[in-house]
C-alpha cells in the first residue's frame, strides 16, 4: 500500500466534523440521506460537534463525535441499533453509520444520549 500523509486523511475527517452536524438513532443501518433521516430514524439531534481530528491507535487518524448529553428528540418508538450522521441542509449527504455501543428500545415523544464515539480512518500502510 502507498504511504499517505496524515494531512490526506485528516482532510477527510474535517469534512466530517465541518458538514455532519446532524445524528439520527436509527432502527437498521441506512445506506442513504432518506433512509438515515427519514425511513429508519427513530429520533435525531442537529449542531453536533467533533473533537479531532487526531492519532488513531493502533494506526491512521480519527475524529470524535462529541456525546450527546442532552436534547436528541425521539420521533419514533423501537429499538435503535445505528446512529448515522448527516449534513442537516443537505438531501443527499450521509457521511457516517455504524452500530450503537448497545442497542435500545425508545419512545416517542422521550429524549436520547449517546457516549462519545470514535470515526477512524486506518493508515494506508
Amino acid at each position: 500500500m502507498p504511504y499517505m500523509n496524515d494531512l490526506l486523511l485528516d482532510l477527510a475527517l474535517q469534512m466530517i466534523e465541518d458538514n455532519a452536524t446532524r445524528v439520527d438513532i436509527c432502527s437498521q443501518e441506512p445506506a442513504t440521506y432518506t433512509a438515515a433521516t427519514s425511513t429508519y430514524t427513530l429520533g435525531n439531534k442537529t449542531g453536533c460537534t467533533y473533537t479531532g481530528p487526531a492519532d488513531r491507535s493502533p494506526n491512521g487518524r480519527k475524529t470524535t463525535l462529541d456525546a450527546i448529553t442532552s436534547g436528541g428528540n425521539v420521533t419514533g418508538t423501537g429499538l435503535a441499533t445505528h446512529w448515522a450522521a448527516s449534513k442537516t441542509t443537505s438531501t443527499t449527504a450521509l457521511y457516517v453509520t455504524t452500530t450503537l455501543a448497545s442497542s435500545q428500545n425508545v419512545t416517542s415523544g422521550n429524549t436520547f444520549t449517546l457516549t462519545a464515539a470514535d470515526i477512524g480512518i486506518p493508515d494506508a500502510t
